[in-house]
């Protein structure tokens, strides 16, 4: 165990990022407070110090998490809006691949493991409508629906691939951007 003490922020945070490493390899029910002190190299009685129990470590780890992609999402990007779309997705992609179990258990059981933490889906969503609005010059409430209606379908083209690799990487890339710019265009007529 690690006994060196730390300030209780950076032992909070060394707990979730624990949290977070072992969530991005197994199911939310398949790890304890148990798993989690011991990534930590802390007591189970110190993990209770700063945590209530497994839904509320969740929560925090998957605010860490979707605050990060939330910054990915808006980091600048330089090209056509198009480009800008690619490249967003990429990013993306890029996150789910490196976290695809805390990802399926944010989109599929946030808000039955802990009730603050639905609300993450749709802040990554809100994210998604104002990248894409502010990087293609995009405004009109239709155009929200529009965004909100893809994002949510390729969380679940994400949730398929991620079961069945199908595609790879750059052709899925193409075709969430095709879909998108398809639905752009039908709000349009």
């Amino acid at each position: 165990m690690n006994r060196r003490r730390l300030p209780p922020e950076e032992r909070r945070r060394q707990l979730i990022d624990a949290a977070i490493e072992l969530y991005g390899h197994r199911p939310f029910e398949q790890v304890s407070v148990e798993d989690i002190a011991e990534a930590a190299g802390v007591s189970r009685a110190l993990f209770y110090r700063y945590f209530t129990g497994p839904a509320d470590i969740f929560a925090a780890a998957a605010r860490v998490a979707i605050d990060d992609l939330v910054a990915r999402l808006h980091a600048p990007r330089g090209g056509t809006p198009e480009e800008q779309l690619r490249a967003g997705l990429a990013e993306y992609l890029d996150f789910v691949t490196q976290r695809p179990t805390a990802f399926v258990a944010v989109v599929r059981n946030s808000s039955a493991i802990a009730s603050d933490t639905g609300d993450l889906v749709d802040e990554v969503r809100a994210a998604i409508v104002d990248v894409v609005k502010s990087g293609g010059g995009l405004s009109g409430p239709l155009v929200d629906v529009t965004i909100r209606s893809w994002a949510a379908a390729m969380e679940e083209a994400t949730l398929h691939w991620l079961r069945d690799p199908f595609l790879d990487r750059d052709t899925l890339i193409n075709w969430m951007a095709r879909q998108f710019i398809a639905m752009l265009a039908a709000s349009a007529g």
